[in-house]
């Protein structure tokens, strides 16, 4: 039986994070938040103390493309009940600037009016010297989509770097005009 190399691995459950099991659903809930996922028919798990152990039932395609998938989906969910996910974006420009207000993250980035965002309420957002933006949660999609959606209200240009890009993101600049002869 050949596995999927990610899929075979167990899940290490982190300290202080709880796994109830009632039926296909596996439910979390840690310091940081709760979290359930689902698993489908083509997948089975079993807790074995502070392990999760995910297999697929068959031995057909199908079976083998989701086991590595929710292996990863279960591990997401026990990492994120547990410590949490986090996502950094850097503002580049002259003016611009970003404030955080509660759920909402006001963004000023050159248009005509400040852009008003507003954040899921299981994402926590904080704003360090007006040009960088840190957002916290548990659930690691829902972060990743939200990082996404900010991001695109400005994507950094290549000429001058201006815009929202990820802290860790480089951008690639391109010459300017040269100068006529």
């Amino acid at each position: 039986m050949s596995q999927s190399r990610i899929g075979k691995l167990p899940v290490k459950v982190p300290k202080g994070v709880k796994v109830a099991q009632s039926g296909a659903t596996l439910n979390f809930e840690g310091p940081i938040g709760k979290m359930s996922v689902t698993l489908p028919a083509e997948i089975a798990a079993q807790i074995e103390g502070d392990e999760i152990k995910v297999m697929p039932t068959g031995e057909t395609r199908r079976h083998k493309a989701f086991h590595g998938l929710f292996r990863t989906l279960v591990n997401n969910a026990a990492v994120g009940c547990g410590t949490g996910f986090q996502r950094e974006l850097e503002i580049n420009g002259v003016g611009y600037r970003a404030a955080a207000q509660g759920q909402t993250l006001n963004l000023t980035v050159g248009f005509s009016h400040p852009v008003e965002f507003k954040l899921p309420p299981t994402i926590k957002v904080e704003v360090d010297k007006q040009t960088r933006i840190i957002l916290k949660s548990a659930d690691k999609q829902l972060l990743g989509e939200m990082a996404a959606k900010i991001r695109g209200v400005r994507p950094p240009e290549p000429y001058k770097g201006k815009g929202i890009k990820y802290a860790e993101e480089t951008i690639r600049r391109k010459a300017g005009k040269a100068a006529g002869k």
